[in-house]
């Protein structure tokens, strides 16, 4: 396995986690412990589906067309009008969640310091330093990303290996959702995480670019996605077992959706300094990695559509254009990091499930050969109906 495949697994994977791992525990903590785990399975076995179906797309349009052209291909102008407005949703959900919770864990990390920020001055700084990494290109996306997704998995090791002794397994396993919520409670609880679940497997939006990274090789590429996705779900089971099982599920469902006191509660946990500097780190490290994922897609997308210039001025007005509309959203609506991530599946339910759906039902009549992913029309069909629940979940909820 070469160098440019090592990274761009790290770019799916770290693109996957982020927003989604901080947020699962506060997501799937009234549901209990192995429910949860039930529909973290579930939802990762759709979205490796839908990741290959993606590339089964791309590969048959073209080897270096970003979505939008690959779209307009199958699709014509009334299907690229859908995705591109459910992509730019989607990205820049992405975008404000994580400069929300990126800003929000910086002035937790430098308040120690004596450095007393305003949410609006950390989400403005965190946009500079990490926003300004997107500017310099894929390639040094890739090597940042290898680092940091290396260091983050590094991190993510040693916490679960100093929490999980303090993991009461029995107790944990036995917990159920009716200890914390019942009835219409509960229902809604359910209807809640599903969308959370959903996007925190949204690597997705990343494929194309990987697609032309490594130069259409679909044996290469198959790997990337279906190991790029497996990593995400083993650190978050991992993650859901130590949260869950060191706080308990009532209290981590009594944070509602606060990412500090997630962070905190599980620092007091710890009881040492240094496994708190490395829950800490984790978490800002879990951020950054998929920001920087997101926010490549987005800025990828945004140059494509407007057909910028490769140069100073033109990668300058791609910046501004990626980063302006969240940054303005984040500074005026700092606490929604939990609703945000999950309104998100709904533009993401659209762009990697509906659409790819449509569009095979368009290609595969074509024999044009090439990668297939295997299932068929019901394997379609049933990501159809797995899709529209997802979509029905998140409704309800906005509307309730």
């Amino acid at each position: 396995m070469n160098f440019k495949t090592i990274g761009s697994i790290s770019i799916v994977a770290g693109t996957a986690i982020g927003g989604g791992m901080l947020a699962l525990p506060l997501a799937t903590a009234a549901l209990g412990m192995i429910p949860a785990l039930i529909l973290l399975v579930v939802i990762w076995g759709i979205s490796a589906y839908t990741s290959l179906l993606m590339l089964e797309i791309n590969l048959r349009t073209g080897v270096g067309d970003n979505v939008h052209a690959i779209t307009g291909k199958t699709l014509g102008k009334t299907g690229q009008l859908i995705q591109g407005a459910s992509f730019l949703s989607l990205l820049f959900a992405l975008t404000m969640v994580y400069l929300m919770g990126g800003s929000s864990l910086l002035e937790n990390r430098l308040a120690p310091l004596g450095i007393d920020l305003s949410n609006q001055a950390a989400v403005l700084i965190f946009t500079v330093i990490f926003g300004g990494i997107i500017a310099v290109g894929v390639t040094w996306i890739d090597k940042i990303s290898r680092l940091l997704f290396s260091a983050m998995v590094v991190l993510l090791v040693l916490v679960v290996a100093f929490l999980l002794p303090e993991v009461n397994l029995a107790v944990t396993l036995s917990n159920t959702v009716s200890q914390v919520a019942e009835g219409s409670e509960l229902t809604n609880l359910w209807l809640a995480a599903i969308p959370v679940v959903f996007t925190s497997f949204g690597f997705h939006v990343c494929i194309a670019t990987i697609v032309r990274y490594l130069d259409g090789n679909a044996m290469s590429l198959r790997k990337v996605l279906l190991i790029g996705s497996t990593i995400p779900l083993v650190c978050y089971i991992l993650w859901i077992l130590v949260t869950l099982g060191t706080l308990g599920g009532e209290t981590v469902h009594n944070f509602e959706g606060s990412l500090p006191m997630l962070v905190s509660a599980l620092q007091g946990v710890a009881q040492s300094n240094i496994v708190s500097q490395f829950i800490d780190l984790f978490a800002n490290l879990a951020l950054i990695t998929s920001f920087l994922g997101v926010t490549m897609s987005l800025f990828d997308y945004v140059a494509e559509l407007t057909r910028a210039n490769n140069d100073k001025i033109g990668r300058t007005k791609t910046w501004l254009i990626t980063f302006i509309p969240p940054l303005l959203c984040a500074l005026f609506y700092p606490d929604g990091f939990f609703q945000v991530l999950g309104f998100a599946a709904i533009p993401l339910v659209v762009m990697i499930i509906f659409l790819p759906i449509a569009m095979a039902f368009k290609l595969r009549p074509q024999n044009l050969g090439g990668y297939q992913v295997s299932g068929g029309t019901p394997a379609l069909i049933a990501a159809g109906i797995c899709g529209a629940i997802m979509v029905i979940a998140q409704l309800i909820v906005a509307l309730s």
